[in-house]
């Protein structure tokens, strides 16, 4: 049985960037990169790096400067824009600023590539609308002008448009920005469920480094001299993700994804105990600047479970109890021990 994937796109030696005049600005090194169908893939990389422009271009939103981009193993340029239109659906970071626009009548807009010269919505293409609404959680939304939406709605309501256009790649630029966490996690609900129900290749990029690991089929990570692609766990193994935070104060965790400041280490700490209590203690303790260590450290946090959870912290002969995380974290910080 063959279970691999077929490749629905594919980056091949593509340089990305600006032409004015007659000069060119290349951003990046030549790409190679792939998607498969059925994927959700995430678009990582500092602020400025390209990754806006990236996604324009593999939509032929914005020329490449050099390069291939290849839709189910044909060249982009050789699509007209009715076919490509019909290939590839876009979304971008701007807010849409309609007067008078129902949400019907947005998502009925991405029905353009499938109707006549008049746009004439018939009866196909009036289930077609609805049931993008219905997919994308909309349906009770349907008679409100888009301008009445929040955020979140309004992302939905973008979203079921292109779900209407029925591209097989939908290519999104920061869908979940300005959303709440709740609002945020839906939307990664629904482009997860866009894949695996309606078989939709979907490329997005974020900011939320942690939501792209744990939600991505595949990262693309934009780096100022390459373009690392790959499951997010294979990425976490062979430490690509530390390579955003080179220059910066914040220090990645390869075991477990989570972020810090990197601060002078005051000393190191044992935790012992078990459960969800000693992994939040650990986070506390490195939080305030300690190290977690199983060595030898000079003092040991001991994390007893039960109806009421209590900690026991001890330092050479000092033994002190707390009865939360917060109290043990304050007075490690205000009695200013140092364990070295």
């Amino acid at each position: 049985m063959n279970n691999k994937r077929t490749e629905i796109l594919s980056l091949d030696s593509l340089k990305i960037g600006y032409i004015s005049g007659k000069s060119k600005k290349m951003l990046l090194p030549p790409l190679k990169a792939t998607a498969n169908e059925n994927e959700l893939i995430a678009v990582i990389g500092r602020n400025g790096i390209g990754k806006s422009t990236l996604l324009r271009t593999i939509t032929g939103l914005q020329p490449s400067l050099e390069g291939e981009v290849y839709i189910n193993g044909k060249n982009l340029n050789e699509y007209s824009r009715l076919q490509l239109a019909q290939k590839v659906g876009y979304i971008s970071t701007e807010i849409i600023k309609v007067s008078n626009m129902k949400v019907y009548d947005l998502v009925a807009l991405g029905r353009f590539p499938h109707t006549d010269w008049f746009g004439k919505i018939d009866a196909g293409n009036h289930e077609a609308v609805m049931d993008s609404i219905r997919r994308a959680g909309m349906a009770d939304f349907r008679e409100r002008f888009v301008s009445e939406l929040s955020d979140g709605e309004r992302q939905r309501a973008m979203i079921a448009m292109v779900l209407a256009q029925d591209a097989i790649i939908m290519v999104m630029d920061e869908p979940t920005a300005f959303l709440d966490i709740s609002s945020k996690y839906d939307i990664f609900h629904l482009l997860h469920d866009l894949t695996r129900k309606r078989k939709k290749t979907i490329i997005f990029s974020t900011h939320d480094l942690h939501a792209a690991i744990s939600q991505a089929d595949k990262i693309w990570l934009m780096l100022d001299g390459d373009l690392k692609e790959g499951a997010p766990e294979d990425m976490m193994l062979q430490g690509d993700f530390n390579h955003l935070f080179d220059k910066s104060d914040i220090k990645f965790n390869s075991n477990d994804g989570s972020l810090t400041l990197r601060r002078e280490e005051k000393g190191r700490i044992s935790v012992e105990g078990d459960g969800n209590e000693k992994y939040w203690t650990e986070k506390a303790i490195i939080r305030a600047g300690y190290s977690v260590t199983v060595g030898k450290p000079l003092a040991v946090v001991k994390v007893l479970s039960g109806v009421y959870c209590k900690w026991i912290c001890q330092t050479g002969s000092s033994i002190n109890e707390f009865g939360s995380i917060y109290t043990l974290i304050s007075w490690l910080i205000k009695n200013e021990t140092r364990i070295i």
